[in-house]
């Protein structure tokens, strides 16, 4: 059986906290984007899900693609967005959106 005290021994001690910032992913900025992009072009939807598909890169330019689940007049849909923008700059080239069924 174990005591409280042995619970805060030096090797519980030895416990690594990982800050916010460190955990936070290189596209969640861009995910953020689009979803506030995507309520914007599709107003009274709700977005049930989110999903980041990958980066891919040509060039000088990035797209982030994300997968969003909308829910708007009793019918679910996903849609694709695609942000491409400057790698050095993060200056925004395009963003795009493409409805799926699922």
């Amino acid at each position: 059986m174990l005591s409280f005290p042995a619970l805060l021994s030096p090797s519980a001690a030895n416990i690594r906290h990982i800050s916010a910032a460190q955990q936070t992913p290189a596209y969640a900025k861009w995910g953020k984007l689009a979803m506030t992009n995507t309520k914007i072009k599709y107003p009274g939807a709700r977005i049930l899900d989110y999903l980041h598909v990958g980066r891919t890169t040509q060039g000088s330019n990035c797209t982030e693609t994300f997968k969003l689940w909308l829910a708007r007049d009793n019918r679910e849909f996903g849609v694709f967005v695609r942000i491409t923008f400057d790698e050095k700059t993060e200056k925004i080239r395009a963003i795009t959106y493409q409805e799926t069924p699922r």
